[in-house]
């Protein structure tokens, strides 16, 4: 098949996770990145596209020029990944979705809940896929351990546990000239979360996609360790699901010794799985009253769901880039499908979209209310 061809906004020369988005929409060779507004500034943009060898005709100083220019074009992108600061998601991927084009886009899924309203609106107003790249959805694990709950091999679910500690800021990044970390702390650009929307909304859509379960309330206790930082570093948070299941969430980026330990535990009245992020190609299983089972990627008690998204023998690692890849692939299949015919709900299967996004900010919104009310409940 024709590769897709991508746009990319933000995610220039100094932008950690454009690369990863790049090498990801790589591995199955199912886009071309041909376009982009790479950065904030014309020049920056410029100079950015350069560096990737793009079209200099295509290297746009900015998403609204990229958007109409793009939808002009005989040749123009198709879909666009949107892998900027917060706070510009939602008027770059309107852009695009009013002119048909789809969105790949970042998350959390804006700065605000306000706007995430307005996203909602716009992606029911096109006829345009929007994907969010809640990536550790793609781990083969996670699909596998997604599957087990499903098939009831650990019963009814009882308790859930998911942490994702880093330890990037814990001195003052953001005033050493470090630019992940000046948005990222900056209210302005990054919305109500700091940690709880960069690091913590992953935490919380990984638990509700392995277990199935929905967040009815929660009780959050915030810190904002950093001298002088506006945003959240550390959080403790309480979890009540519908169904009666409980669940425990800490994120935190002033952990040392962390440094991406994303790791999720699900407990059921018959057994019991672990993950760990940084020793992703394996799934500890503990049936109840017997000994624990590792189960790797393709081996013994592996299913379908797994082996399904694993590209090499077991043995050899797969690991984060791969993972994101398997998102951009099932994207891939799901903007051909739509392009031959097939309806939006119909095609996106496994793929986290805007109902994801919007949990996700329901859940921001829930973390800082609750820590303003001296980490009461509150309704997600």
């Amino acid at each position: 098949m024709a590769r897709i061809r991508l746009g990319m906004v933000g995610g220039g020369n100094d932008a950690f996770i454009g690369g990863v988005h790049r090498i990801a929409s790589r591995i199955d060779g199912h886009f071309d990145l041909v376009a982009g507004a790479l950065s904030s500034t014309p020049e920056k943009a410029k100079a950015s596209g350069e560096a990737l060898g793009l079209d200099p005709a295509r290297s746009y100083g900015s998403f609204e020029e990229m958007a109409e220019a793009e939808a002009g074009r005989e040749d123009g992108i198709e879909a666009v990944a949107i892998v900027t600061p917060n706070h510009v998601h939602y008027p770059a991927a309107k852009a695009f979705l009013d002119r048909g084009i789809h969105v790949i886009c970042d998350k959390p899924l804006t700065a605000t809940f306000e706007d995430a309203e307005a996203m909602a609106q716009a992606v029911s107003a096109s006829k345009s896929l929007f994907v969010l790249t809640h990536n550790y959805t793609g781990y083969p694990m996670i699909r596998q351990a997604q599957d087990m709950v499903a098939s009831g091999v650990l019963g009814t679910i009882r308790i859930v546990q998911v942490e994702y500690p880093q330890d990037w800021l814990t001195g003052a990044a953001e005033a050493e000239g470090v630019k992940q970390a000046e948005w990222r702390t900056d209210p302005e650009r990054s919305g109500a979360g700091g940690a709880i929307g960069d690091i913590g909304t992953h935490a919380y859509n990984l638990a509700s996609f392995v277990t199935g379960l929905k967040g009815a309330e929660l009780a959050a206790d915030l810190q904002s360790f950093g001298a002088g930082r506006k945003l959240d570093d550390n959080a403790h948070i309480l979890l009540r699901y519908e169904g009666g299941a409980r669940g425990m969430l800490w994120c935190s980026q002033v952990a040392p010794g962390n440094e991406n330990g994303l790791r999720l535990r699900v407990y059921g009245d018959k057994g019991g799985l672990e993950w760990a992020q940084e020793d992703p190609n394996y799934l500890h299983y503990s049936p109840f009253g017997e000994p624990t089972r590792r189960i790797t990627r393709n081996g013994a008690g592996a299913t379908e769901a797994s082996t399904s998204v694993s590209r090499i023998p077991g043995g050899h690692p797969e690991g984060y880039l791969e993972g994101f890849a398997n998102i951009y692939t099932e994207a891939a299949e799901a903007i051909r499908a739509v392009q031959g015919g097939q309806s939006r709900d119909a095609v996106m299967g496994k793929l986290p979209g805007i109902a994801a996004g919007l949990e996700g900010m329901a859940f921001i919104r829930a973390c800082v209310a609750s820590a303003q009310d001296n980490a009461g409940w509150v309704k997600i």
